[in-house]
């Protein structure tokens, strides 16, 4: 039978406890926030000022090459904004409480749409080299190849400036440390909180700690870059053989490419929005943690709430309670994996 009194306990296993403080905040952002924010805008300036050059340079000189290239970087850098607006979102409402687990999630929503916007596009050049391998059309090789050039120049850049803070490495944080506090309750159904908000500095390597916002912006700058790949060959090879098919032809290739990565990117971050676990060996290493001869698990959810910052909810059920800072040295045992859980809350329910 499972008796009325509950002991229930919050806080941060990601480092020693230390007595003391009572307030907590739940700033779950990745450590290279600032960073990634400034690649990301100095990326975005150096898109537009192409944008503007290709958009007057084909205004000038009368070349629509020039022009549709100038609109497509145009489309480009709107692309890259959603990325950065979600970085400024993200800091400015770091510590509001209305986002209950904090803003960490805001860079995953922001990559999500950004691989939505990938798939369209990708669909568009399907259609577009599907139309074309209907109905040809004249190619300007010369112009054509030196705007594919100017474009794969363009993103070589781009991808080199977000290319470092595009690894896995996103789980050194710079927050406040949140210490934990005992706080009890004398009657029948009593609560015992313990609370503990310690960031800490955390390198491993893996997908928990991948920051999918600033991976959105990359594959992005790659996708376009493959593209400019793709286009100088297959123009390279129509104007010295004469194959002007191949051009609708490998624009069908990009398109497949494309697709494939805004896929794996809308499953990566559809599932961080939808509190999915992130690891089912993680999900037994903290069962088989916390679970002993007395106490059993009867409940337990683990989920991301940030770029390396893990949140933890366990229900167990025991004949033998122990103090609640006992499941959370259990949990620290983990290893390496215990750094990222920095939200735990224990509920345990004596049985008898």
């Amino acid at each position: 039978m499972v008796q009325s009194r509950v002991t229930r306990s919050t806080l941060d296993i990601s480092q020693e406890p230390v007595p003391g403080a009572w307030e907590k905040n739940h700033h779950f952002l990745s450590g290279k926030q600032d960073s990634n924010e400034k690649r990301l805008w100095l990326v975005i300036g150096i898109t537009i000022v192409m944008m503007v050059a290709e958009i007057g340079g084909g205004l000038l000189w009368g070349s629509m090459a020039l022009l549709a290239d100038g609109w497509h970087m145009a489309s480009h850098a709107g692309a890259l904004g959603i990325s950065a607006m979600a970085y400024v979102v993200a800091r400015r409402n770091a510590h509001n409480p209305r986002f209950s687990f904090g803003t960490g999630k805001v860079g995953d929503l922001a990559a999500f749409s950004s691989a939505v916007a990938l798939g369209l596009v990708a669909l568009l050049i399907a259609v577009e080299s599907v139309f074309r391998l209907i109905e040809p059309r004249p190619i300007h090789f010369g112009e054509a190849i030196a705007v594919a050039v100017i474009g794969l120049v363009v993103n070589l850049i781009s991808a080199w400036l977000l290319h470092g803070g595009h690894d896995h490495h996103h789980g050194h944080d710079h927050g406040h440390g949140h210490d934990h506090h005992h706080h009890d309750h004398g009657h029948d159904h009593g609560h015992h909180h313990d609370h503990a908000h310690d960031h800490h500095h955390d390198h491993d390597h893996g997908e928990h700690h991948k920051d999918h916002n600033m991976a959105a912006a990359y594959v992005h700058v790659l996708a376009d870059a493959l593209t400019s790949v793709l286009a100088i060959v297959a123009l390279l090879v129509g104007m010295t053989v004469g194959w002007t098919w191949l051009d609708p032809v490998i624009g069908l290739l990009g398109a497949f490419v494309i697709g494939r990565w805004a896929l794996s990117l809308m499953r990566s971050t559809a599932g961080i929005l939808l509190d999915m676990t992130p690891d089912d060996r993680l999900m037994e290493k903290a069962r088989a943690a916390l679970e002993t001869e007395t106490d059993k698990v009867t409940d337990l959810h683990i989920w991301r709430v940030g770029p390396g910052h893990l949140a933890t909810m366990a229900t167990i059920v025991s004949t033998d309670p122990q103090p609640s800072h006992v499941y959370h040295d259990r949990l620290r045992g983990m290893g390496p994996h215990s750094r990222m859980l920095s939200h735990v809350t224990i509920e345990v329910h004596s049985c008898a």
